[in-house]
């Protein structure tokens, strides 16, 4: 990886790309009546995934940026699982008829904060709404420091076949100064309740550029992690949005990284998990060979979403809770981020959305385009092009981003051919923004390119 592309590119923000047009261009002419409409609209053949949303943790990680808060009271934890019950029931019935769902995800916050018996209720429910195939992954976020042995029993009897640890650093020293102190044998004992029961799919999520971090720290994370031998990995680089994340102003910002100690933190990191044998897919995840993220990513079927890469092929995602995000062949739809409104609207009997965006056949093609850069590191932009109906020289005559990047040898074009060359592949969302129509560099919207 080239140190002078990290200086260059490395300080500018850009989206992650989870979606095209990334979220922050969703507005409130998407809502409650147009996603019904959309969901009485899907074609009869279709299949689908499922997000759920769970917006509570025990104490705020300082360096999160997810929609979460802070919660004490069971109460309130329990109510809010009978309004996502509710919210699967309804929009279920609005489809009219039991669609086939090859992937289940619980996100937060800390999904496994709910009672055992209320997340088997809600995995009751969709089994019972939604024909959810026996082959399919059933996936949940855990915080290790939180989990009980009667959750993974809830969990075991309910399918769940993957879960994604919450680890960042074993550095204790990062560890006080992100307010999340979470042992090594905190971690190993959580893998072991996890595999005896039978809850095979195991990630780990570490992020980079934290306060003190340090790529000797980053490197002994690492260590520690592969003697659990998980699955995946999933590496971030630590977003500091203190303006729109509150809690991120208790961070001090003289001892974060800057970004060329990031881009070495991050260098460090892959080049560790790649010399122990994990496979480096797309931008930050990592995958034993024989994973089928691994396989997906070797034979050019690697999906990006809202959870990042995925192997799911589906064309919609339904989001359930507060500030959960879908996706249908129409376009995006989120619904209301504050869990009052969120249960008002479900009360009500009506969908949550609260804003969205309607895809464009320009949308379609564009979004096409930079999926296959995050996933693929290249496009061929002839192929896709014609798909769409749509000239290849047009766009890259409007990717005007894209000429400095072939300029300084981080883009290769030959013909309608894109690839972003090895030692460069550390700047994927650059070359990405290049055919992103919406992106306003002025608005810091988003995180660091490194």
């Amino acid at each position: 990886m080239r140190a002078d592309l990290a200086a260059s590119y490395g300080e500018e923000r850009l989206p992650r790309y989870t979606s095209y047009p990334t979220a922050p261009h969703f507005s409130k002419a998407i809502g409650p009546d147009t996603y019904a409409r959309w969901l009485a609209e899907l074609p009869a053949g279709a299949s689908a995934s499922l997000y759920l949303h769970v917006p509570f943790c025990r104490e705020m990680c300082w360096y999160c940026g997810c929609h979460t808060q802070i919660v004490r009271r069971d109460e309130l934890i329990a109510g809010y699982q009978r309004t996502l019950r509710n919210e699967i029931s309804q929009i279920a019935d609005t489809i009219g008829r039991r669609i086939k769902v090859e992937h289940i995800h619980f996100g937060g916050g800390t999904p496994t904060i709910m009672q055992p018996e209320a997340f088997a209720d809600l995995m009751a429910t969709m089994r019972q709404k939604f024909f959810v195939l026996p082959s399919a992954e059933i996936a949940v976020e855990i915080d290790p420091r939180t989990l009980t042995a009667d959750m993974v029993e809830a969990m075991r009897l309910s399918g769940v076949n993957r879960a994604s640890l919450g680890v960042q650093s074993f550095d204790p020293v990062v560890q006080r100064a992100i307010n999340r102190v979470q042992s090594f044998e905190q971690t190993a004992s959580v893998v072991d309740m996890l595999r005896r029961a039978g809850i095979t799919g195991v990630n780990f999520d570490l992020i980079y550029g934290l306060p003190h971090q340090t790529v000797a720290s980053c490197l002994d994370t690492v260590r520690r992690s592969l003697t659990l031998a998980p699955d995946r990995f999933s590496v971030f680089g630590y977003a500091h949005v203190p303006d729109f994340k509150k809690h991120q102003r208790m961070i001090n910002e003289g001892v974060l990284p800057d970004g060329l100690a990031r881009h070495d933190q991050a260098c460090a990191i892959a080049n560790a998990l790649k010399e122990a044998g994990y496979v480096q897919i797309g931008l930050d995840h990592f995958a034993r060979p024989d994973d089928s993220m691994a396989v997906a990513f070797e034979e050019g079927t690697l999906r990006r979403n809202f959870q990042g890469y995925t192997t799911d092929k589906s064309e919609v995602l339904l989001g359930f809770g507060a500030s959960a995000i879908g996706h249908l062949p129409q376009g995006y739809v989120q619904n209301e981020v504050q869990i009052g409104a969120y249960a008002q609207s479900i009360a009500a009997g009506r969908p949550a959305t609260a804003k969205g965006y309607g895809l464009t056949d320009d949308d379609r093609l564009r979004a096409d385009i930079i999926e296959r850069i995050m996933c693929e590191f290249s496009a061929d932009l002839g192929d896709i092009c014609a798909r769409h109906g749509a000239e290849a020289g047009a766009m890259l005559s409007s990717a005007a981003r894209l000429k400095p990047l072939i300029s300084d040898g981080v883009v290769k074009l030959e013909g309608n051919r894109l690839a972003v060359a090895k030692d460069s592949r550390f700047l994927v969302r650059s070359v990405a923004a290049a055919f992103d129509a919406h992106l306003n560099p002025a608005k810091q919207l988003h995180s660091r390119a490194v």
